[in-house]
């Protein structure tokens, strides 16, 4: 009983990040989206790439809710059948980068002399190389570039942020006595790595996870709007790539608008979600946002201006006057 009662304490512990407000607002939209990538095929209306040819550049009606395009394809279908690929996309380059990160970054924070600065340096170049631009060159190399290929090209360039904050996090505590304790206790380099360092950089890892992902999903539809991704792999940027491509801009709204809002909202929740893991890794930010949840609790509004107070007179006060 008391082994699983340590099992449950250390699971509370490690989710403790996403109890907040921004973090379960964060986590509410991203699983609205996650829901429509996997049920995307039954809650589209149409197929993605379905033509009505009675109806070009439609406005939103009851028959097509977001328009449609200049071959008749319905934008809403379109929207739900893209938000997979996105998904895909984000969250497997950033699995992809977070790995990476801490294998390099925790490595080179324990490690010292030779092989601490060789990672290091390692980690800077990553750092200055122009993602972007490379992304563009190696894609623009696939006649038909996998949503594996992309995921791994944005994660190359995406991981040594995050690697560079884990190694100064891992140098502040390498340290510390219980990691001190293992190392005269002989254990090995990896145990005391996986077991000793990792859960407490949780918080750090999952930051940098989030970040990666937003950079990612970012990269996605830049490189689907300017055109160096194909069409095939549809998603909300090829969806803006072909409104720029067919002048829907500024009078067809309802073709680029939900893209845009998509891309927008995504971003919205992942940042919320990386706010609220923020506020649990600073304690000046956790004991604020404690002590605020704690007066609005007690019927104190925050915004309420501050009545300044005088102090009250004494008797040698008004002896005085």
């Amino acid at each position: 009983m008391t082994h699983k009662r340590n099992a449950f304490g250390r699971l509370g512990q490690t989710f403790a990040m996403f109890r907040n407000g921004k973090s379960v607002a964060g986590l509410s939209i991203l699983g609205a989206f996650c829901l429509v990538a996997i049920f995307g095929d039954w809650i589209a209306p149409y197929g993605p790439l379905d033509k009505d040819f009675t109806a070009l550049r439609q406005a939103p009606s009851w028959v097509h809710w977001l328009g449609t395009t200049h071959m008749g394809e319905d934008v809403l279908s379109q929207i739900i059948y893209g938000t997979r690929g996105v998904l895909v996309v984000g969250f497997t380059a950033g699995v992809i980068a977070t790995f990476i990160a801490v294998g390099i970054g925790v490595t080179a924070g324990y490690v010292t002399g030779w092989r601490s600065e060789s990672l290091s340096a390692l980690t800077n170049v990553f750092l200055v190389i122009p993602g972007l631009p490379l992304i563009i060159i190696i894609a623009s190399q696939y006649e038909n570039p996998s949503l594996l290929l992309i995921s791994s090209v944005l994660a190359i360039t995406g991981w040594a942020w995050g690697g560079r904050v884990l190694r100064a996090q891992t140098m502040s505590l390498r340290n510390r006595d219980f990691i001190q304790a293992a190392r005269a206790n002989g254990e090995p380099l990896y145990r005391i790595i996986a077991v000793e360092m990792l859960p407490n950089l949780t918080a750090i890892i999952a930051s940098s996870f989030v970040g990666t992902v937003i950079a990612a999903v970012l990269g996605l539809t830049t490189l689907a709007f300017i055109g160096v991704i194909p069409i095939t792999n549809l998603n909300w940027g090829t969806i803006l790539f072909w409104a720029q491509q067919n002048g829907a801009f500024p009078d067809f709204w309802w073709w680029y608008v939900p893209a845009g809002l998509c891309i927008a909202l995504l971003g919205m929740a992942l940042s919320l979600i990386n706010f609220g893991i923020d506020e649990y890794v600073n304690p000046r930010l956790r004991s604020a946002g404690e002590r605020a949840r704690a007066m609005r609790k007690k019927g104190f509004v925050l915004s309420d201006r501050v009545t300044a107070v005088r102090p009250r007179a004494t008797d040698d006060d008004s002896t005085r006057q």
